[in-house]
């Protein structure tokens, strides 16, 4: 990193009068307890970084405890962002600032910020001391204070009064709209917001805006936030703790329109989009859990898009009501996370069996059973392959960043309703709850949908035949409940392969079996060839959902260093692309990492008989490009 001086500040932000210093990127974390609002003021950082025209990458980290007890580690709530003015694919490896508002958050973070390493600085940590009191300390199981027992030693470090400071700030505002004091303490996280923009160059008008709207019928609780805000801002300036600020310039992006967005808002738009390009209605069915209650969330703002959204009773209510969609004729999608897919598992079976088309989205979690449920985890891919009694397929496709989520949303859409097969969708937290800029696309751009509905044209001689198939996709006719002459049999009992009616004979189920395992691999037809990025020879790095990032700069750091290293990331798991056969066998070595205990490598060696060797991770965090450098050095 550079720390140049810069001519002029971020556009928007006042005019300092200390130095402003170059940076190529920045690793930022905000963390304290689950009340303190940090995942709040991380994402207004982002917002602001956004607006500065900054790629960026975040990673939301927070307690599964609705409200876990104030002050302990495992309450501790964290929001990691990684901006520069190059591209960026990791919400970053190590931290350059942490925001600590108690002591429980630097005990739970400090190994995360940047050590001090030959021609180059330790990490900086910013810390609420008002908080590093005894009480607070035992909370932490810390014997000693960190702040005095040298656990600090060699950080660059800046001790702030955020309490008292916020609390003198609005002493009289408080006095005048009759806030109490726990009022005013929930408004240090903006005093905190706006240290930050102020120490890295961001303006405060989006944070300002957000406010306003939010606490638009509190107008009292909105204009201490901002006075905080505010004061955090100018209180930069006008201290001697701050020797100088940082800008990180705009990065250089593809011409478009951007905006942030996060994974479950792009699986939102993304089925709208389909619902818009299909012409047919669209029925979210869900019941809440974390992390795709977003996904809700999202979705049942789009009502004037003909958007429904149905929360239901339980799990396998909410599948239903999607499956029931598909039978009418239109769209029909669920979603879940961890166990709820377990639930969902037996009327998955019954899409498949009676051939409907409907989207199950999948926002992986740690498990198993209800396991971690705000960590990421990529364990369910087995089970989306496999969980189904009987051989039942479906196709199964993962997003790998949150801007992907868009487009693997509307493509799980596009071949449920022309191939008539149920399709799952795999996501996670780490996506779904993360970041970035997103450019956006021209809805003219994406492939267009085949939806053909049977009509009386085809029972001309009054004998309708519902698995009477499409010679290409294999997909049997979409009847309408209530469309004349077109009256069938429909369940979840083996169906005669002409009539629908019910056949226990041996040799139609045989074929039927194999007819729906076929329909799945026609879907091959819509997976272009494998992209493979870096070398053809070598090592190859085989991945797949969010560990994109990791492994791309990972790669790119092995390459840098001579070692001979392919990248090849899968969009489609089931299934998998035509070539990638010919491509694995190309290579000297294979690795797969995934956040799992190994569920791609096993799929693989199956399929392929290739000796392909795990690089797993579960933690409940996505992989650090150290992580995957160091996985392929150590086998070079």
């Amino acid at each position: 990193m550079s720390d140049a001086p810069v001519a002029s500040p971020t556009p928007g932000a006042p005019t300092s009068a200390k130095p402003v210093r170059s940076l190529s990127e920045v690793t930022i974390l905000f963390a304290g307890d689950s009340g303190d609002g940090m995942q709040l003021t991380g994402s207004q950082f982002t917002l602001a970084t956004a607006l500065a025209r900054n790629d960026l990458a975040t990673l939301p980290d927070f307690p599964a405890e609705i409200r876990a007890p104030a002050g302990t580690t495992y309450g501790v709530s964290g929001f990691q962002l990684h901006f520069g003015s190059g591209e960026i694919h990791t919400p970053g490896d190590e931290v350059d600032l942490l925001v600590a508002m108690n002591p429980a958050a630097l005990a739970v973070n400090l190994h995360r910020v940047r050590k001090a390493a030959p021609g180059r600085s330790a990490g900086a940590v910013l810390v609420n001391t008002d908080a590093f009191e005894k009480r607070n300390l035992e909370l932490a199981r810390l014997d000693t204070d960190p702040l005095e027992d040298g656990t600090l030693d060699g950080y660059e470090v800046f001790k702030i009064e955020l309490n008292r400071l916020t609390r003198e700030t609005l002493a009289e505002h408080a006095e005048e709209h009759g806030l109490g004091t726990q009022d005013v303490d929930r408004c240090k996280n903006m005093f905190a917001l706006g240290l930050a923009l102020w120490l890295y160059t961001r303006p405060m008008e989006p944070a300002q805006d957000w406010l306003a709207e939010k606490f638009s019928k509190k107008p009292a609780i909105r204009d201490a936030n901002v006075k905080a805000l505010k004061a955090g801002y100018y209180f930069g300036e006008t201290t001697e703790v701050f020797a100088a600020r940082y800008e990180v310039a705009p990065a250089t992006l593809a011409p478009g329109t951007y905006r942030a967005v996060q994974g479950n808002e792009a699986l939102a738009l993304g089925l709208v989009a389909a619902k818009v390009k299909s012409g047919l209605d669209l029925v979210y069915g869900t019941y809440p859990i974390t992390p795709a209650s977003d996904l809700l969330h999202a979705l049942s703002k789009y009502k004037d898009f003909g958007v429904r959204t149905v929360q239901a009773e339980d799990e396998i209510a909410a599948i239903g009501v999607a499956l029931g969609t598909a039978f009418g004729g239109h769209l029909g999608v669920t979603g879940t996370s961890g166990p709820g897919l377990a639930l969902k598992t037996e009327f998955l079976g019954l899409a498949l069996m009676t051939e409907l088309p409907l989207v199950l989205i999948d926002v992986q979690r740690a498990g198993p059973s209800t396991g971690m449920p705000t960590k990421t985890e990529q364990s369910d891919l087995l089970m989306a392959v496999y969980g189904r009694n009987g051989d039942g397929p479906v196709p199964v496709i993962a997003a790998s960043s949150p801007g992907d989520c868009y487009e693997v949303a509307y493509e799980a859409c596009r071949i449920a309703v022309k191939y008539m097969t149920p399709v799952l969708v795999l996501s996670d937290g780490y996506l779904g709850n993360g970041s970035e800029p997103w450019r956006i696309p021209d809805p003219d751009t994406l492939a267009p949908f085949e939806v053909s509905f049977a009509t009386e044209n085809n029972n001309p001689n009054g004998d309708f035949l519902p698995y009477v198939r499409d010679e290409t996709t294999l997909a049997r006719p979409w009847a309408r409940p209530g469309t004349p002459g077109l009256e069938h049999r429909l369940g979840g009992l083996e169906k005669d392969s002409r009539t629908g009616g019910v056949s226990y004979d041996p040799a139609n189920h045989q074929h039927m079996v194999k007819t729906r395992a076929e329909k799945v691999q026609r879907v091959r037809q819509e997976i272009p060839p494998c992209r493979i990025d870096g070398d053809g020879e070598g090592t190859l790095i085989v991945g797949w959902g969010s560990t994109r990032g990791a492994i791309e700069v990972g790669v790119e750091r092995a390459r840098a260093a001579g070692h001979r290293v392919g990248h090849l990331h899968l969009r489609w798991i089931w299934p998998l692309p035509a070539d990638l056969g010919d491509i694995l066998a190309r290579y000297d070595r294979v690795l797969v990492p995934e956040l799992n205990n190994g569920q791609l490598v096993r799929l693989l060696r199956e399929q392929y008989l290739v000796d392909a060797q795990p690089v797993t991770k579960v933690q409940g965090l996505p992989f650090k490009a150290a992580e995957i450098e160091e996985a392929i050095v150590a086998g070079s």
